[in-house]
């Protein structure tokens, strides 16, 4: 950051009194601008015994198998966020079940948060940001060709427990980049 939101002064990295790490300060109007995590919300869609993907048409990854999922908006709550980003990437109406996955990501200063959900009507087709929807059994998945390491974990947990018919909210902390093949 460079100028202020506020005054559009110049800002200067420095530590505010009563703070502990550096920040963006108006070297005008005194206004501190705290930089915060970004918040991933979607869905791991069940249809039957079947999983919901959307296949990437933009970057970060285009081309490449993700759950629907997208940055939470300002004034919606992490499941309105879910279904939102679901109809947005897969044209899906769902019924959410359960938060199912946490993963803190500080290396890029995001955190995902997947729901379990389940399709609604059993329709799907892609968003405008998606090249092409399609449900996966699990042996069918495109394990190559995934985009994200959090997608990976996220369907290993599913078929982990889905044996036991028992879902779990799972909370990881990733703490440096993994290396993609």
């Amino acid at each position: 950051m460079k100028f202020c939101s506020s005054c559009s002064a110049p800002v200067s990295l420095k530590v505010p009194e009563g703070d502990n790490r550096p920040r963006s300060v108006c070297d005008t109007c005194g206004a501190i601008h705290y930089e915060n995590p970004k918040v991933v919300v979607g869905c791991l869609v069940i249809a039957d015994d079947r999983v919901l993907l959307c296949r990437r048409g933009i970057d970060p990854r285009s081309g490449l198998w993700t759950l629907p999922a997208g940055y939470l908006e300002t004034n919606e709550t992490t499941e309105e966020g879910a279904v939102r980003e679901t109809w947005e990437e897969a044209r899906a109406r769902v019924d959410i079940d359960s938060l199912y996955t946490i993963f803190d990501l500080p290396y890029i200063s995001q955190i995902y948060m997947f729901y379990r959900a389940r399709l609604r009507d059993g329709r799907f087709s892609a968003g405008e940001e998606t090249l092409e929807a399609d449900v996966f059994s699990e042996r069918d998945l495109p394990w190559d060709k995934l985009a994200f390491p959090v997608v990976e974990r996220t369907l290993k947990l599913y078929f982990q427990d889905r044996e036991n018919d028992d879902f779990p909210i799972h909370s990881e902390s990733i703490k440096k980049r993994p290396i993609r093949r």
